[in-house]
């Protein structure tokens, strides 16, 4: 699907300031469609005066559609009859004579011309399904007394104003409910959506012929002045305003809109939604979460306990085999606690695994050499590794690095490099030392060592793949893991 920015910068001489504001209507101009119950499509000039080019497109979601195609892309080439051809050259809100047929429907159409002084930089084309139609009644008449001040503000570019910007996933709509005040503050409408969700606040009484802010005032629980002054002045429409109307029964979100006409404030236009559930959902989850971190904090705390116990009681063996072991397995509680670490402090369904990587090299850098310097070194990134998969890998590449100085560098200086990157769905590491070279005939499947035997186990778990080959010229290791992260 072309977008509005290509259209615009392939076909039109608009300046940045224009597209930015195109953009913000855009953003906001559902709300006139779904008042209007209409289609709407949006022109602007071309380059050349007499050719005008689509740049965006939406449907109402309160009525049927009259534009079974998209037509963004698409020019109006010189057609001085066409009614956006009209509008562009008076000006003025422009209004087909009568119903035109689009495949058979019939739509009612009208063009509405965005200026700037004297400048029109847009027009928005407005088609209306007459088939789809609603009854009359006083919901429909208040939709489209509301539409018809939203396409004069608009006309006058008083819309999208200055305020709370939408939130895409929880600003109310014009269907969750809607609520219209007149000049006075009182609501003269509220439909059935609306007077529902202000009767779980606890309204008992009528909505319409009551003050608006009054009313809603009177629901919430009494505050001190700080936080009810706030309240108050989103209700007052003076900007555009969303604020969350909470009881201890219900939550309901509300956004204010003032409307104007060519003289001035004529009202407001009240959407508001019920997110009592939502929100009971959002505190569950906090809950949850909150739960799990300190799960994984008190798992790490357990997990260094056991290793500060390895420790010590290593510290009292004389056999140096039983020491090592020890050792190694200190190493590996450790190995897994920093991974429980990680997700205390910011739990998530994935991991950022460089962190866990870097504090993972940096311990056995520091304990596995028996002699010499040993400079452990990242080159790329593991990028985001699920949850699930981040224990078993921390304890893989453990184990790999912790083999390759040991048995590549021994007490000799020298280096390790791990080499991880992630593509189509897959991590490949590379853990690589120029120490000493595999043993003659060395076969991983007969293998004793019981930390290669962790890594198989540990990979072929992951659904992955484990190798270990002599390096470039025979000289040191290269061991790769493959793990799928789908």
């Amino acid at each position: 699907m072309v977008a509005m920015e290509q259209v615009i910068e392939r076909h039109t001489d608009l300046s940045d300031s224009d597209l930015r504001w195109l953009a913000r209507l855009v953003d906001e101009w559902s709300l006139l469609a779904d008042l209007s119950f209409a289609d709407l499509i949006l022109w602007v000039p071309g380059r050349d005066d007499n050719v005008y080019w689509a740049c965006a497109q939406v449907r109402p979601t309160t009525g049927p559609t009259s534009l079974e195609d998209d037509v963004v892309g698409e020019e109006i080439a010189y057609d001085p009859e066409h009614l956006v051809t009209e509008a562009f050259l008076s000006g003025e809100i422009c209004h087909a004579s009568g119903n035109s047929l689009q495949a058979g429907i019939p739509v009612d159409i009208k063009a509405i011309p965005i200026m700037i002084g004297d400048r029109c930089i847009a027009v928005i084309e407005m088609h209306t399904n007459q088939m789809g139609v609603r009854a009359p009644g006083a919901l429909e008449d208040a939709y489209l007394e509301a539409a018809d001040l939203l396409a004069g503000m608009v006309h006058r570019r008083e819309f999208p104003m200055e305020g709370d910007a939408p939130v895409p996933w929880m600003s109310p709509r014009v269907g969750d409910g809607t609520i219209r005040v007149n000049r006075a503050g009182i609501v003269t409408f509220a439909s059935p959506n609306a007077l529902s969700g202000y009767r779980r606040l606890g309204l008992t009484g009528d909505l319409e012929g009551e003050s608006f802010a009054e009313v809603t005032r009177s629901l919430l629980p009494d505050h001190r002045h700080p936080v009810e002054q706030p309240i108050s002045a989103s209700l007052s429409g003076r900007v555009l305003r969303e604020v969350e109307l909470e009881t201890p029964t219900a939550t309901l979100r509300v956004r204010v809109m003032p409307l104007r006409d060519e003289e001035g404030a004529c009202g407001l236009l009240v959407m508001c939604r019920d997110t009592t559930e939502l929100r009971s959902q959002e505190r569950q989850l906090v809950t949850k979460d909150a739960t799990i971190r300190e799960i994984h904090h008190r798992v790490k705390n357990n997990l260094q306990t056991v290793a500060a116990l390895l420790r010590l009681q290593s510290r009292r063996i004389s056999s140096p085999e039983a020491k090592g072991a020890l050792d190694d397995a200190m190493k590996r509680v450790t190995s897994i606690a920093v991974v429980h670490e990680i997700l205390s402090q910011a739990f998530d369904t994935s991991v950022q695994f460089d962190d866990v990587a870097d504090r993972l090299l940096r311990m056995v850098g520091d304990v596995a050499a028996t002699g010499g310097m040993v400079r452990m070194i990242r080159e790329g990134s593991f990028g985001f590794v699920p949850a699930e998969v981040a224990t078993s890998l921390s304890l893989v590449l453990t184990e790999l690095c912790q083999n390759a100085v040991e048995h590549g560098l021994g007490d000799q200086s020298g280096h390790v490099w791990v080499r991880p990157s992630q593509a189509d769905g897959e991590l490949v590491v590379e853990v690589i030392n120029h120490g000493a070279p595999l043993p003659e005939g060395f076969s991983l499947s007969s293998s004793t060592s019981l930390g290669l035997s962790i890594v198989s186990t540990l990979v072929d778990d992951l659904g992955g793949e484990f190798s270990l080959v002599p390096g470039a010229d025979g000289l040191g290791t290269v061991a790769t893991v493959r793990v799928p992260l789908a």
